[in-house]
């Protein structure tokens, strides 16, 4: 009997485990049908119809119950990530920066980083792949609230 209560108890930790760690259909979830199938099956064959019916009416409220748990909403609002977001989107002066104006990254821009231009700390971004941080910069085009940028050619 020892054994029939281990199989219902592996079952419904693998059914519990596919809904909540790792959902889809996949191994635990199957795993899981098979071992509570498996004490139904072992309940029959070792102890009788009277015992398998009341195995299998123990696996159906049980997976009956598992199931109402689950689908509860307090049950995902526990599990849920419950942070705002409060970052502001930047906006910047555009009478202070314009095309054709020069500056030095601050961080890598792979394509977007830090850049200082003029007095300001602003995010742009690269029209040419990646810049190392402290090159220098000009200021190619501003659409959308966005600096494009490329880094500056010096003639040697």
């Amino acid at each position: 009997m020892a054994f029939i209560i281990i199989l219902i108890a592996v079952g419904l930790v693998l059914i519990l485990a596919e809904i909540l760690l790792i959902p889809g259909i996949g191994v635990a979830g199957i795993l899981g049908l098979v071992s509570m199938g498996g004490s139904c099956f072992y309940a029959f064959h070792e102890y009788g119809s009277s015992t398998g019916t009341v195995v299998v009416v123990v696996n159906v409220v049980l997976l009956l119950g598992l199931t109402i748990y689950v689908l509860r909403a307090k049950t995902w609002k526990k599990l849920a990530l419950n942070t705002n977001i409060d970052s502001k989107i930047q906006f910047f002066d555009e009478e202070r920066i314009a095309v054709g104006d020069t500056g030095r990254t601050i961080t890598r821009l792979a394509p977007m980083g830090m850049a200082r231009i003029g007095e300001e700390s602003c995010e742009v971004k690269s029209l040419e792949g990646i810049i190392d941080p402290g090159t220098e910069i000009e200021v190619v085009m501003i659409e959308d609230n966005r600096i494009y940028v490329k880094p500056v050619e010096n003639d040697y």
